[in-house]
């Protein structure tokens, strides 16, 4: 279960735990916590899932409504807000890439133009997120936005050239290997986040946070690359 709170339990003012009280068991006020301390756990990246979901299964099953018919209108209350809270964290703790995204934005940063702001603004105005070209993909890209406009120009004449749909099938699938290549290197970093927390070496921690944004921000890049040519190709 969570670590102890250090604030005292609201029916019996024993000290309380993190989600219910030690001493009499009452369902405690939901707190304004990140979703690693919902758990409490130390924001680390490499987390046990399957200990993971058992603790998820167990607050659920405690904090369900029904648990909480006959009890007063607070507790009720209060036990549905835990229950979402709950939801909340479990969807991003156990999904290994939200719950990086969810940690870069605990440490103050957003990943390039996927910042809600920058959506609400692409969705105001009707106008594409700015994307902004890892370097390395530069002419890859290029000339991959040309073979795409040439497919659909063609497709608007009613025609089809095998060898282009089966030359944006072949980047195709060098784009997939270099998304799955970039979600190893990921895996490499967590270790390395990881090891700077436990050893409280904060600069350390910074360095490889920014390796992981930049990584994360290059992965998003190529996924949108990838969704690109698939919808090019299913038109």
């Amino acid at each position: 279960m969570p670590g102890d709170a250090t604030t005292t339990c609201w029916s019996c003012g024993d000290m309380r735990a993190a989600h219910f009280c030690s001493s009499c068991g009452k369902v405690q006020p939901p707190a304004p916590v990140d979703y690693f301390t919902f758990f409490g756990l130390p924001r680390k990246l490499n987390l046990d899932t399957a200990a993971l979901e058992v603790e998820f299964y167990e607050l659920s099953r405690r904090l369900h409504p029904d648990v909480y018919g006959r009890a007063d209108s607070k507790e009720q209350h209060w036990s549905l807000e835990k229950s979402s809270q709950l939801n909340d964290a479990y969807r991003i703790l156990k999904d290994p890439i939200r719950r990086t995204e969810y940690l870069l934005r605990l440490e103050g940063i957003e990943l390039e133009e996927q910042s809600k702001t920058a959506t609400e603004k692409a969705r105001n105005t009707g106008e594409l997120k700015k994307q902004i070209v890892p370097p390395e993909l530069l002419e890859e890209v290029f000339n991959l936005n040309m073979e795409l406009q040439e497919l659909r120009t063609q497709r608007q004449m009613g025609e089809d050239d095998p060898a282009l749909i089966e030359e944006l099938g072949r980047q195709k699938l060098e784009l997939e290997r270099k998304f799955e290549a970039l979600s190893k290197e990921l895996r490499t970093y967590w270790d390395e986040w990881d090891q700077a927390v436990e050893n409280g070496n904060d600069q350390e921690r910074r360095k490889v946070r920014d390796k992981m944004v930049d990584l994360l921000n290059r992965r998003n890049y190529i996924r949108n690359l990838v969704r690109d040519v698939n919808e090019g190709l299913e038109t």
